[in-house]
């Protein structure tokens, strides 16, 4: 057993390319070509701004991915606490310098791109409770000093997202955060209990939420309240998803989106544009698309030896069907508008380079299968 670890941390580059996922890495390759085509289409037709910067961050992001996953997963999990230290002193720097934008404050001017770190604390807090649980005995999972230290680690950088305000990045930051305590041990229970507990306060916690995130919530439950308003985001969104059809409108032919009725389109509504112009027909083949990258994510976290790889695994795999499931139901109106790009497929620097990383690291996890981690 110890020389076959040995061996493994012992790979060379060729043995490296071997033991790379190739279905993962084809889905990512395709599902990155789709998304230049979309941001392509989102500058009607034309190779302007979003599409220039879009695919300068998909190539330099994937080069990052490749380079990442050639470390042995022993380094990210060593990292694991220093990394999530460094994005909590990035959100506190954003607190009191961060760039400010339409109300917000949630983003650092690195000149060659504009960093929005809760987007990185996405990944950081899955690598950071991964770790912790790695070592935990399962005895010892479920006492209060063992429950407590990773809900602080998962309240602080919520604690700061909230205040920028980016209610959406904070949910999914929890969410991330309390997969990983559910697979790490946790009864299930307590999940209940606190499921409760949020339930009975809610009405509590809308009384200090921002005047738009409240309009939002009030949009959600009755669009047509305002129409040309609060509404008009998500009228016009169900409005290009239907008119797509079963099989679209064609690849640049999206009225909806030409006519400019339908705003954001290459961020958070960029499914919506897809599907207009790709219909039924290719909104399935997307989702079966992300769901193969997903199914592959959780065979190797299922493979690999040691606890840490295949938590991170599992987590990371859990956060990508969170983060298009929160999405997809944002653009059909079944969610309050809360800001959640679509991974990779949406423009934006942050979000694509904290997925690229998971990613990178999910592929380490595969390259480095047989390693073990004391």
């Amino acid at each position: 057993m110890y020389q076959q670890s040995r061996l493994n941390s012992d790979l060379n580059f060729f043995q490296k390319i071997k033991n790379l996922d190739f279905i993962l890495l084809f889905c990512i390759i395709i599902l990155s070509v789709l998304s230049f085509f979309i941001m392509y289409s989102t500058d009607g037709g034309e190779f302007h701004y979003h599409t220039k910067s879009h695919l300068t961050k998909l190539i330099a992001f994937f080069i990052l991915m490749l380079a990442i996953s050639f470390f042995n997963i022993k380094f990210w999990h060593f990292c694991s606490y220093f990394l999530y230290g460094i994005i909590i002193l990035l959100l506190i720097w954003v607190s009191i310098y961060g760039i400010k934008a339409s109300g917000s404050q949630r983003w650092i001017n690195l000149y060659f791109l504009v960093l929005q770190p809760s987007e990185l604390m996405k990944i950081g807090i899955i690598l950071c409770l991964a770790k912790y649980y790695h070592r935990l005995s399962p005895e010892k999972v479920n006492s209060f000093v063992s429950i407590s230290f990773p809900l602080t680690l998962i309240i602080i950088p919520i604690i700061f997202v909230l205040s920028q305000p980016d209610l959406g990045t904070s949910i999914l930051i929890a969410s991330s955060g309390l997969i990983i305590l559910w697979l790490g041990g946790v009864k299930i229970k307590y999940f209940f209990v606190s499921l409760i507990a949020f339930l009975i306060s809610l009405p509590f916690i809308i009384t200090y939420l921002e005047p738009y995130q409240k309009l939002r919530i009030l949009t959600f439950l009755d669009p047509d309240r305002d129409p040309l308003g609060a509404g008009y985001q998500i009228i016009q969104s169900k409005i290009a998803i239907g008119s797509g059809g079963l099989s679209g409108k064609g690849f640049l032919q999206g009225t909806q989106s030409y006519l400019d009725f339908l705003p954001e389109k290459h961020t958070d509504f960029i499914f919506t544009l897809f599907s207009e112009e790709f219909g039924f027909v290719g909104s399935v083949g997307l989702l079966l698309l992300y769901t193969i990258i997903i199914i592959r994510i959780i065979q190797i976290g299922a493979i690999s030896r040691s606890s840490f790889a295949r938590m991170f695994c599992f987590g990371f795999a859990f956060a990508i069907f969170i983060y298009i499931t929160v999405n997809l139901s944002m653009v059909l109106g079944l969610l309050p508008i809360v800001g959640s790009p679509l991974p990779i497929m949406s423009y934006g620097g942050s979000s694509m380079l904290a997925t690229m990383i998971g990613f990178g690291i999910v592929l380490s996890a595969k390259i480095h299968s047989q390693q073990t981690i004391a």
